[in-house]
């Protein structure tokens, strides 16, 4: 089960397929918005189809002083990969190689039985504090309009 709405969310630090740096979820506290858009696998088909997609809407991803990140299970390398195949360029992959998953777990959203993060969306207030979760099922990509609309009310 996904983490519940109202709950803190989690300090995280991951790795970034943009900068030279990690991203630390800290340090978005009383500052931005945050999207987390968990993912199963790089190179998949689902989500070779939802990467370009979220290029596409990133102004809206990123309106209301919002900050957007994917964040999957695959290393950094392969997320490297993953975005120059997709042409994204406009926000982060983030690891979540190394424990394996252990963000996902911490947001309910690991997959114990495929080893993967399940296709997941939170979001974070400025506060710190989830105000939206949802999870698509592995092969359906997800639906912008719905969690756009939470986006616009933070």
């Amino acid at each position: 089960m996904p983490i519940n709405v109202g709950q803190p969310a989690p300090d995280f630090e991951l790795a970034s397929t943009i900068g030279e740096g990690k991203v630390k979820l800290s340090d978005f506290k009383g500052k931005k918005n945050v999207v987390l858009f968990f993912f199963p696998l790089a190179f998949s088909p689902v989500c070779a189809n939802e990467m370009p997609n979220f290029e596409k809407h990133i102004a809206e991803l990123t309106a209301n002083d919002t900050v957007f990140f994917s964040v999957s299970v695959d290393s950094l390398y392969t997320l490297k990969a993953f975005a120059g195949h997709c042409k994204v360029s406009q926000f982060p992959m983030l690891s979540d190689f190394h424990p394996k998953g252990d963000v996902a777990k911490k947001y309910g959203v690991y997959a114990d039985d495929h080893g993967i993060a399940q296709r997941a969306t939170i979001i974070i207030d400025k506060q710190g504090v989830v105000r939206f979760t949802h999870v698509n099922e592995l092969v359906k990509e997800r639906d912008l309009s719905a969690f756009l609309d939470v986006l616009k009310s933070l």
